[in-house]
């Protein structure tokens, strides 16, 4: 008797693919996927923190240029003397500058608004609270009220040797602003007295 051998079809043995191949690839694409998400939903979740981030450096940057555009002398802008070339020292002005605002001054006032650097803190040199407004007509601005923004001026020599000026004739402003989503910009400018009576 013999024995037929018959031939073995091995590509019909192989076609398809087995309950464990198909658990090792919908496990692979599952990590796949939730790596990809996971990504995505952390960019969406800071995809705001650039425009809050300029927000408060535009602020501040505002801020920082009205303060430095104000006058920086001895005697207040309101003292009849405060042009005149004779004032050398706080002491020959009616009205010496000092920090804080004068008499009622404030900063959206139309009659007696803000008229020297120093006015932008309180009387001790205190950090204080600066309103974000609109200071033509004291109104807020929308959009920023989650922003606030504080102003410290000290007052701190620049520079070295020949060529330093001394912190009686410099100012160091520091503008910091904080905003939504744990924002914090801090930026710093000086102002010099650049004469004893010029602005």
């Amino acid at each position: 008797m013999s024995i037929r051998s018959f031939p073995v079809n091995y590509r019909a043995l192989q076609s398809g693919i087995s309950f464990v191949e198909l658990i090792m690839f919908i496990v692979i694409v599952s990590v796949g996927i939730v790596g990809i998400l996971s990504v995505m939903n952390l960019t969406t979740a800071h995809s705001s923190d650039p425009l809050v981030r300029k927000q408060a450096i535009a602020i501040a940057e505002s801020l920082l240029e009205e303060i430095e555009m104000q006058p920086f002398s001895y005697c207040d802008p309101d003292d009849p003397s405060a042009a005149s070339p004779a004032v050398t020292q706080p002491g020959d002005c009616a009205i010496p500058e000092g920090f804080g605002p004068e008499g009622g001054e404030t900063r959206t006032d139309s009659v007696l608004p803000f008229d020297n650097v120093n006015d932008y803190v309180d009387a001790n040199g205190v950090p204080k609270a600066i309103a974000i407004v609109d200071v033509s007509d004291n109104t807020a601005i929308a959009g920023l009220s989650a922003y606030s923004a504080t102003v410290t001026i000290t007052q701190e020599s620049v520079g070295s040797g020949a060529g330093a000026v001394a912190a009686t004739e410099s100012l160091r402003i520091d503008v910091r602003v904080t905003g939504p989503a744990g924002t914090d910009v801090t930026l710093t400018g000086y102002r010099l007295r650049y004469a004893p009576w010029s602005v």
